[in-house]
């Protein structure tokens, strides 16, 4: 069952055929159909369809993955992950739904009550951060 968004206009269009190299910011909904190697961040959703090709950390309001992400998924609302795709990955989010046959790798923090959910996460992105400062070093 996949995801409805509340909002199903888009504010932005990445068609098929189309390659982006490069971080991303973006006001509102966007459609992905196309290649995108940086990071997506956005207030709105985002619905990455199944010819998609992300690597980058993608940060929304509520994201769908229809293809290919090479990166982490940061989506306060919820991440569907379509029977097509592939998230490698960690997941941090309210909801999560993983149907069937997706593929998915990595770690996943998904928790509903909204005060335990915000401690997990920053503690999650400060996890990250000090390994990522170690690791540069």
């Amino acid at each position: 069952m996949a995801l409805v968004f509340d909002d199903i206009s888009f504010n932005t269009l990445i068609g098929n055929g189309t390659s982006i190299s490069g971080d991303i910011h973006i006001n509102g909904c966007v459609r992905i159909d196309g290649d995108v190697d940086g990071n997506i961040d956005t207030d709105g959703n985002i619905n990455i369809g199944e010819n998609a090709r992300i690597r980058g950390n993608i940060s929304a309001k509520a994201v769908i993955v229809g293809g290919i992400v090479l990166g982490s998924i940061y989506a306060d609302k919820e991440v569907t992950l379509l029977s097509d795709s592939a998230v490698m990955g960690d997941i941090v989010s309210h909801k999560v739904q993983i149907e069937d046959t997706a593929k998915f790798h990595g770690h996943c923090i998904s928790i509903r009550d909204e005060e335990q959910y915000k401690t997990e996460k920053d503690k999650y992105l400060q996890s990250k951060a000090i390994k990522e400062r170690v690791v540069l070093s």
